[in-house]
This record gives C-alpha cells, structure tokens and sequence, in this order.
C-alpha cells in the first residue's frame, strides 16, 4: 500500500447492510468470511447483500457488539449465481427493486439479469411492472455502481480512501476515472478532498516525471491552498517558488515557469498589488476585488431616511424610550448609520458597543427599515439575540448556507437573490474571513445598509484575510472607535484588566479582586488539578457556578496543561463513566454521552431535528458547541444537542467533532460566558503565548475570569505583542479604490 501501512483483510459475502449513509458511503455489514459472520465497518459506498468484497483494515474492539472490522479500503465483485443476484436486488440496492420484481427479473433473465439492467434496459419491458421509465432508471443505476465501483477499486490500488472516489464520481461521473488517469493530481482540490502527498504518490506510481508540468503546477496550487490556512490571501512569487522548490525539489526556475504558465491559464492570479508580486487562488483573488469593490459602493451611498436633522430627532426620542444619554462617540455612531450605506464600529469592552447596536436597530425601526442581526458562530449569534431583544442568525444561515449538486459550498442568497432585509447588523466581525464578507455582500440588497460590529484589537478571523483590521485601516468606510469605559464596567476588573493588557501593562495579579483571579502553580500538574477543581467543586459549590457556564480556556493544543490533556482530565471529573452511559473511541478523542464537543468545520449538509422528531433546518459549523446526545452502537452513529437542534453522525463523520470542556483561545471567538477558567504555563511557542490571545480569553468572561499557573508565563504574554503577518491585498484595494473616486 502507498501508505506504508500494515492491514488486516478479510473476504466474503455481504448477508445483509445493517446501516447506510448514501451521502457519506458509510456503512455497517455483516460479511459471511471463511471463519464465520462478521460485522464490517466504514466507507463503502452502495455496498449490497449478495455481493463478494475483499476489505482491507483493523480489528477493533466494541464494548457492546466485541470484534469489528474497520474497512480502510475495499474491493468488491458482482453477485454470483442467481441466489447471489436475487438477493443483492431484493435488498434494496436499486431503488424501486422490492423482493417481489427481483424475483421476476431473475426468473426471467437467470445469471445475465445484472448484464440485462446495465446494458439491455429495453429487454426489462417484458417483465411485469417495470415501465419504461422505471428501466432506464434502474440501468443508470447499476451503471452508476458499476463506475463507481471502478473508481473506487482503482484509487484502492494506491491508498486513496472510498471517500475521494465518491466525490469525483458524484462530479464527473463516468468520466472521473479517465480524468483521475490523466492527471491524478485534480483529485487535491478542495472539493475532491485528496491530499496533496496521495496524488503524487499515485502519479508517479503512474509513471509521471518529477519535474513533469502536472506535478508541479499541482505544488503550486497545494502550497496557495495550505497557506489559507495561515491567514494569508495571497502569497509572494519568489515565496511561492521558494516553498514549491522545498516541496518536491524540481528547483526554483522549474516552479517560477509553473507560475506563469498557470498565470496565462487563469488557474491562478498573479499581479502587483500593496507592494508584492502577489500569487492568488482565482476565488481569493476575486472575493478580495469583490469586497473591496462593494465596500467601496456601499460606502458611496447616500442613505435615505430623513435629513440629518430628522435623523437627530429619531435619536432623540430613542434616547427618551431606552432612559439613556448617548455619549458623543456613541451617538456619531448611530448617526452614521443613519447616513451612510456602511459603517464600521469597533472598541473594546465596557465601552458601550452593546448600547450602540441596540440605538442602531431602534433608528433602523424608526426609518421602516427591516434589520437581519448575524454574527459569524451559533453562540455569537445567541449572544446578539439576547442583547438586542431579536432573533439573531449566524451569517452561514441568514444566507442560506448549502452543498450544490457536485457538493460544492453554496449559498442561497446572493447578488441576484438578496436576503429579504434593508440593513444588515453584523456582530463579532473579527472573525469575518475574506470568502464570508464576500458572500455577505453579495447577499445585501444593493442599496441596503451595512453596519459591522468588532474588536479589532482581538484575535484574526481563522479563515484567509484581515477584513475588519483592513477596512478600518483603510479609511474607505466611516468608522467610529469607542474608547470610553462607562462607570459600570469600569468597576470590573475583568474590563478594567483587559484594557491594561491591551495597553501592554500587567494588572496586579497579588490584589483582591472582585471578578479577576490568578491562582499560583509550579507545574503542569498542579495547574491541571487546580483547573479541574474549580470547574467541578469549588466554583459549582462556593459561587453557584454551573460547570456548563465555565469554559476552559489554553492557549496551546497540546502539552501537559493544553486542550487535549485538560479535556481528558476535565470529563473524567465533570462527565465519568457509569453504567449505562455509552462511549465511543474515534482516532485521538474519546467520545461519552453528556459530552460537551465542538464541530471543528463546516457540514453545510447535515439534517438539524428538534426533539419532536420536525426538521430544524441544515447545517453544524465550525465552532458550534453541544452535547453528546446519544452513541448508537449499533447504528454506529453519534448525536448531538446543539441547544434544541439535533444532529446525527455516523462514525466516520466524527473527525468533525472533538471534546470542549477545554479548547483554544483562538476557538473560544465569538463566545462569552459566565466563567472562565484559563490555563497558563511556560513553554508553548510564542507565537500563541501572546498580548493578543490572553486579552481575548480575558474579555470571553462575563462574570469571572480566573487565570492558574505561571505568573512569569502571564507576564511574558503581557509583554509579547508578536502579531503574525497576513498576506493580504483588501486595504491596498481599497486605499485605491477610495483614492480614484
């Protein structure tokens, strides 16, 4: 195997399909082998009974059901004689194919009933009850399978998993597996799901040359793609040539003509923009024109709604109905609003972004406008909904967030059907990558309002770009930076702590504090048994603090204080084990029922139930936070109350899902709760032990922030304002933009 992998194989007959997920392909089998029944799990896309398979994988123990097979990669043959052929269509394996028509179907054709489905269908006329129409569905279904099944046994032969031969077949159809020979490396992209190390062990097991055109320009494209990951939008030339040169060792003039012949085809975009010979993925570059270019109109507009004078007088009377006198940066806000097509407000804690937004939405009512509130995640969203007395949407679902048929991300709402409001509230804007301000624009009427509501001094989005940083940096849209702290929350420390670490000065971490600790520990250990102790007694006990309203907080994954340590010590205190309650070991993560997890990417797909069994809508996203339901064991699927909604996985879809007692910093955006409990220790890399990551984790805490560990680690995060540098082009944009008008 291309893998290097050791696997386990077992061959047989499938008797009977326990559990299927067309979307996924996953599957649960029972398999007659040589030494007995067993049970077969994995991707196996439109696997039957009476079908011959040959399975690659692991033994795996289950607590309830002992000895399973897990099926990394699998080959399959056709049913054998007429009992075989019965019974693979009477299990369903062709929709509209009950047990009664496979009986007629093979009475009547015997052992070429199969070759009769796939390449006669007219032959099938002559059988009761099959239409025409019926026919040519059935054969197009078995030549379905059929290509599928090709594909699936070809990338087989190279380690690539089932998965990556659905999508290509649910793309390209018959046409996939040529297409895949031709050039193996189609499959990396995004939507097929490959990585960039199996296409190119698979091509050049095909024979393709090191330095052949497809390998390097698929460097190219691996190198831009990885690096979204990093934040960055773009990336420099002589960078790009210089990482594709250390990827596959084809030299730098080798990468460097890759770069213009991909420039000339369009598979990407290259140009001179803020200063740097810039190397664009075409959707990052055309997201990045697109919202600068809107920014730019809608910042242009001339809002209707009454002079300014009779704006003033709204404001007036808004100030009368909430029992509140606006102070002067609050008020220039809500007057901006008023007048402009968008605006940007920012500002720190305390300093009364709350009170604005809700001033703006109440002007926003005044002028007869329709207002759609929406923050990037589903707690965000909660957030803004409690705050504003209005439903809230995260940005994903006030667009209409979907897969199109070739499972590409769509969104319903766009430029030719905008979102059914007049102004657009947008909270938590930080987190705004490139790609969904783009489609957030698009979504917006043309001559609506647009009002985006941020920290800038907070951590980046974890998508591509610098939106918010970019947008008040340029000057192209109106701006108001609050910077007043009200008497109220100055008399939190919590507030009063964040913008002394904003500032680069170190609170007194010795003093009595009324909202703001920092309890001392030497080691790891200590800090991780503290941590556990206050989520579970001392909080819960001697302040009434549910443990579900404290969030964990590090700012590193790993070592012996971070998230993946803490989330194990965490659930065996808050969630143990116990009779009865069902458990689930997937890769790293161990899975309980009563867990609190965390979706870590975007399942624009997956079906949302309420507990009355009625559809709730579509879609989990990255950061959405909920509880393990129920583990069927049986069923191999996984479900999760997302506050009310349901969501059901089976358990290949659980690298989606990992434990939240504790997570990251950067994880926690968006989010604000009752408690925070963080962990803070010497060692990780700077680059996350800095003045930025501890002054978000600071401001997630409504009511208490408690900081355990190194006073020395705290001190040195204080004093770190290391900012990672993004590759991004929006401000340059819009700088020009705003120059030529």
């Amino acid at each position: 195997m291309s893998d290097g992998k050791e696997y386990a194989q077992i061959e047989g007959v499938v008797t009977a399909v326990v559990f299927r997920n067309r979307e996924s392909g996953y599957a649960v089998l029972r398999v007659k082998a040589d030494d007995g029944e067993v049970t077969a799990v994995g991707c196996m896309p439109d696997v039957a009974a009476g079908e011959r398979v040959k399975l690659k994988g692991e033994w795996t123990a289950h607590r309830t059901y002992g000895q399973q097979f897990k099926a990394e990669l699998f080959e399959r043959g056709a049913p054998e004689g007429t009992d075989g052929i019965y019974q693979y269509l009477a299990s369903g394996a062709l929709k509209h194919v009950g047990a009664a028509t496979a009986r007629l179907l093979v009475d009547k054709f015997g052992a070429d009933t199969l070759k009769v489905i796939e390449n006669e269908p007219e032959k099938l006329l002559t059988v009761r009850g099959v239409s025409r129409a019926k026919a040519r569905e059935m054969s197009g279904q078995l030549r379905r399978q059929a290509g599928l099944r090709r594909l699936v046994e070809f990338l087989a032969e190279y380690g690539i998993k089932p998965g990556v031969a659905i999508r290509l077949y649910g793309e390209m159809g018959d046409k996939a597996l040529d297409s895949v020979r031709e050039n193996p490396y189609i499959m990396t992209s995004e939507q097929y799901g490959a990585n960039f190390p199996e296409a190119d062990g698979m091509a050049l097991g095909l024979g393709f040359g090191d330095d052949c055109p497809q390998r390097v320009e698929a460097a190219v494209l691996f190198e831009l793609t990885h690096n979204l990951q990093n934040g960055h939008t773009f990336i420099p030339r002589g960078k790009l040539a210089e990482a594709t040169d250390r990827l596959i060792g084809v030299g730098y003039g080798a990468a460097e003509t890759a770069i213009d012949v991909m420039s000339e085809t369009g598979d990407i975009v290259n140009e001179t923009v803020a200063g740097e010979d810039a190397c664009y993925l075409p959707h990052m570059y055309e997201a990045e024109e697109y919202v600068a270019r809107r920014v730019s109109e809608l910042a242009g507009d001339i809002a209707p709604g009454g002079t300014r004078a009779d704006i003033e007088r709204v404001i007036d009377d808004i100030e009368r109905e909430q029992g509140i006198t606006y102070a002067p940066e609050q008020r220039r806000a809500v007057e901006l609003a008023g007048a402009c097509g968008i605006m940007a407000l920012t500002g720190g804690p305390g300093t009364g972004k709350t009170t604005c937004v809700r001033g703006i939405l109440a002007l926003f009512d005044a002028l007869g406008l329709k207002t759609a509130l929406c923050a990037p995640t589903g707690r965000a969203a909660k957030r803004m909904s409690e705050m504003c007395s209005r439903d809230a949407l995260t940005i994903h679902r006030l667009l209409g967030a979907g897969l199109s048929e070739n499972g590409a991300h769509v969104f319903a709402h766009d430029e030719t059907d905008p979102i059914k409001a007049d102004a657009v509230i947008a909270d938590e804007a930080s987190m705004i990558d490139i790609t969904l301000m783009r489609a957030l624009l698009a979504a917006v009427p043309r001559r609506g309002r647009v009002v985006i509501v941020g920290d800038a001094d907070q951590l980046p989005s974890v998508g591509p770009g610098s939106v918010l940083s970019d947008i008040l940096r340029s000057g192209a849209a109106p701006s108001v930076l609050l910077t007043e702290i009200f008497r109220q929350a100055a008399e939190s420390d919590i507030i009063k702590n964040a913008h002394m670490i904003n500032r680069g000065e170190l609170p007194d971490l010795d003093g009595q504090r009324s909202d703001f600790f920092f309890i001392r520990r030497a080691t790891p250990e200590r800090v991780n048994e503290t941590v556990v102790q206050l989520c579970g007694e001392r909080l819960p006990r001697g302040m009434g603090i549910d443990p579900a309203q404290i969030q964990v907080l590090a700012p590193t994954r790993r070592r012996e204080s971070g998230v993946e340590k803490l989330n194990e010590q965490l659930r065996e205190t808050l969630n143990p084990p116990g009779r009865g309650i069902k458990e689930k070991k997937y890769g790293n993560f161990l899975f309980r029922e009563g867990d609190r997890v965390m979706q870590t990417r975007n399942n624009y797909d997956i079906m949302l139930y309420g507990y009355d069994g009625q559809a709730r809508g579509r879609g989990v996203f990255n950061g959405d936070v909920g509880r393990v339901q129920t583990i069927d064991a049986k069923r191999e699927t996984l479900t999760v109350d997302y506050e009310d909604r349901m969501a059901t996985y089976s358990f290949d879809q659980l690298n989606e899902l990992e434990p939240a007692f504790a997570m990251t910093v950067h994880k926690s955006q968006g989010s604000e709760y009752r408690a925070v409990v963080m962990a803070i220790t010497r060692g990780a890399s700077p680059t996350l032990l800095t003045r930025r990551v501890l002054y978000t984790a600071v401001t997630r805490a409504r009511e208490l922030f408690i900081a355990v560990g190194d006073p020395q680690a705290f001190a040195a995060m204080v004093r770190n304002d290391r900012r990672l540098g993004r590759y991004s082009g929006l401000r340059a944009r819009l700088l020009l933009l705003n120059t030529s008008s």
